[in-house]
């Protein structure tokens, strides 16, 4: 069979290449650079809990211990007042006491995360990546997809899928015809990268209403070796940055942060002493690196399956108000897709299976996008500074929403949860007990035993097919060769080995609202399917059955008629933990206003 043809060599299709890789699928990736990426210390990416071990499990994990950094905490200040501080624990675990808040991110040097899943990917066999060729048409048919590339070495490929992580002025979209309805320049930031000693080394702070050349807020975000990423929110317009007014910037904010900080967050609003006309606060010693102005649009693709044609990353969405992460998002699109399209590339699929990535996907992204243009109204545009003043306390709840976003909380930050996937079993086919996590959301990160003996998080064994996980307090002490022949571990093991995908076995001494022999099932990307208590043979299949869409060899895959924007498939969402299912049919906005 044909590989797949990834187009683009950014970090979201070299994770999907990685990932096919892995599961068995030849891939080759059409890099239309000439060279490696730049680079940019000023251009950095934080990767939260999810997405972090993601790129651990691809082969980077050495990569993001020395390029990148887990914050020991976080901080928002208004003015020279305190409004949060958020500690994590030894490595960046989470320390407040709420169950379902995620750990540190994991901030680095993007070029730093391309260049190691680059690396990665030229020790694999199956995966090849294709350079100085532009692509210029596309052609489908029932079996597979043509792709031409134009320049040195320019030839037709032949793939049996194609997915599109070409960035945002994505070739493939429109070769697909596809729209890419939304809102330009959301929010503007003057951004730099600094070698200094700041008064909190190792914490991340956002600064709100910092005062003088700081403009509305400024946020500080450290990486490894005394290097700083600082972003200032700039105010509406298209006014440039110029190289006096970014120095100038930099040196307010070093000098307001070197200062005394007051001690209190109870009178955030409370004036503060005059300083005398002239006088001027020291600015602390500093390395300027890199400079640049970074603009946020909110821009969502209509569609993003066409037939054998995908859509990832930039190409299909574009986010990052209010501390959102489009490359997380990107790589969350990788993830989900790798697994689906390795099915259908093994065994055939279901048109279900292959429309599943659409609708939990886009879906995701729709309500994230939504999330934030609920909120820009309430924190920008005048509006904060009006409720502040009515409502005591005001500025708290508005510094929390601003922090959601920032450290992957709540309907801006919070993994997606699939609650309405076409993937999910009917209620009808398990008798589902309640854990601490619901059907859909990322399963919690604990330890579990493998069929080896092994002690490993149980986020390590994702992306190899089904997990079936039972929680047995007490086998810790035991030795593998008694309890994988004790309990209902032997009719487990008969189990997973009757469902229709490889599914391995786990155990685990305990799971967050599990009791004993409570039976988790889990998709390849990390997704709780189920939770049920005992063995339930009869179960698992029909549920492990809906995982993959229903029976293999479903319908042909066949372009739909009528172009790129053609009606149906688009997606049901599910947000942050316990959301709501929210349809967007065709046609109708997640903002509140749109321009093509």
């Amino acid at each position: 069979m044909d590989p797949v043809i990834v187009v683009g060599a950014g970090p979201v299709g070299l994770a999907l290449s990685l990932s096919l890789a892995r599961l068995g699928v030849p891939s080759v990736v059409l890099d239309d650079t000439t060279g490696p990426e730049p680079v940019r210390p000023a251009r950095t990416a934080v990767l939260r809990e999810d997405t972090a071990g993601y790129v651990a499990r691809l082969g980077c994990a050495a990569t993001l211990a020395s390029a990148g950094t887990r914050w020991t905490a976080w901080r928002t200040v208004r003015r020279r007042r305190l409004i949060e501080r958020v500690e994590f624990g030894p490595g960046g675990l989470w320390t407040s006491g709420a169950d379902d808040a995620p750990a540190s991110p994991v901030h680095l040097p993007q070029h730093a995360l391309t260049c190691a899943l680059r690396a990665a990917l030229e020790g694999e066999e199956l995966a090849r990546i294709v350079g100085g060729g532009r692509l210029t048409e596309l052609e489908q048919d029932a079996d597979g997809v043509s792709a031409h590339t134009r320049g040195p070495g320019g030839t037709w490929w032949r793939g049996s899928y194609l997915v599109g992580c070409d960035g945002p002025r994505s070739t493939v979209r429109k070769l697909l015809e596809i729209r890419f309805p939304g809102r330009t320049s959301v929010e503007r930031h003057a951004v730099a990268a600094i070698r200094a000693e700041l008064p909190w080394p190792g914490e991340a702070l956002l600064h709100r209403a910092p005062g003088r050349h700081g403009g509305a807020e400024v946020c500080a975000r450290p990486l490894p070796d005394g290097v700083w990423r600082l972003d200032w929110l700039l105010p509406p317009g298209r006014d440039l940055v110029t190289p006096d007014a970014l120095v100038a910037r930099i040196r307010d904010s070093l000098a307001g942060w070197a200062a005394e900080p007051a001690p209190s967050a109870d009178a955030e609003d409370a004036p503060q002493p005059p300083r005398g006309r002239g006088q001027a606060r020291p600015v602390p010693p500093y390395e300027l690196l890199d400079t640049g102005v970074h603009t946020v649009h909110q821009r969502l693709a209509r569609r993003w399956r066409h037939g054998r044609a995908f859509l990832a990353g930039d190409a299909a969405h574009l986010l990052g108000a209010l501390g959102t992460q489009g490359l997380d998002e990107g790589l969350r699109d990788a993830e989900n897709l790798a697994w689906k399209l390795a099915l259908a590339w093994h065994h055939g699929a279901s048109e279900t299976l292959l429309d599943s990535y659409q609708a939990e996907r886009r879906g995701a992204v729709a309500a994230r996008l939504r999330a934030a243009d609920q909120a820009l109204p309430r924190l920008r545009d005048g509006g904060a500074g009006r409720l502040r003043r009515a409502v005591p306390g005001a500025a708290r709840g508005h510094a929390t929403l601003l922090t959601d976003g920032h450290l992957g909380r709540g309907p801006l930050g919070a993994p997606p949860v699939h609650a309405c996937s076409p993937l999910a079993p009917a209620p009808a086919h398990t008798a589902a007990t309640p854990v601490g996590t619901l059907p859909g959301a990322p399963v919690a990160d604990v330890p579990v035993t493998a069929a080896d003996g092994s002690v490993v998080p149980l986020r390590e064994r994702l992306g190899r097919g089904l997990l079936l996980v039972l929680v047995a307090p007490g086998t810790g002490v035991w030795e593998p060769r008694h309890w994988r022949s004790a309990g209902l571990m032997p009719r487990l093991t008969g189990a997973a080995e009757g469902l229709p995908l490889a599914t391995e076995v786990l155990v685990a001494e305990e799971y967050p609202g599990a009791a004993a022999h409570t039976v988790l099932l889990v998709r390849p990307d990390g997704h709780l399917v189920t939770a049920m208590s005992g063995v339930r043979p009869a179960e698992l299949y029909a549920c492990a059955d809906a995982v993959r869409g229903g029976a293999f060899g479903g319908a042909a895959h066949q372009p739909p008629a009528g172009g790129g924007d053609a009606a149906g498939g688009d997606g049901v969402a599910g947000g942050s933990p316990g959301a709501e299912c929210v349809v967007d049919p065709v046609g109708t906005s997640v903002f509140h206003s749109e321009r093509d």
